[in-house]
């Protein structure tokens, strides 16, 4: 299983990103697909997930409401689009898919791959 992002880049507080998730080595459609990010130094922190199917999303309080999650299984590609960014957002984000129908428990996703970073700035 490898999952790839990507995306990232420097954009400016209030600006936009679409990050995208491309998945390989597994059936993309029986897996929920979640992203997540990590601060140097911090925990990995829950950001959103598909469940799947693709019949429901969930986010993080910090991130509802600017962040959209969708998928395209005809590509094996989930987005992460992300509006009205703000500095706090910086991090590393990671993609991963988890056999489940629907989780936001990090141990429940496994095979991570480098990240993709996104840097907000003031």
């Amino acid at each position: 299983v490898q999952l790839q992002a990507s995306g990232g880049g420097l954009v400016q507080a209030g600006g936009s990103l679409r990050l995208s998730c491309v998945a390989s080595g597994l059936s993309f459609d029986d897996y929920a697909i979640g992203w997540f990010r990590q601060v140097s130094g911090k925990v990995r922190e829950f950001v959103a997930v598909d469940s799947r199917g693709g019949t429901r999303t969930y986010y993080a309080d910090s991130v509802n409401g600017r962040f959209t999650i969708s998928r395209d299984n005809a590509k094996d590609t989930v987005y992460l689009q992300m509006n009205s960014l703000k500095p706090d957002d910086t991090a590393v984000y990671y993609c991963n898919a988890a056999n489940s129908p629907f989780t936001i428990l990090k141990a429940d996703f496994d095979s991570w791959g480098p990240g993709t970073l996104v840097t907000v700035s003031s």
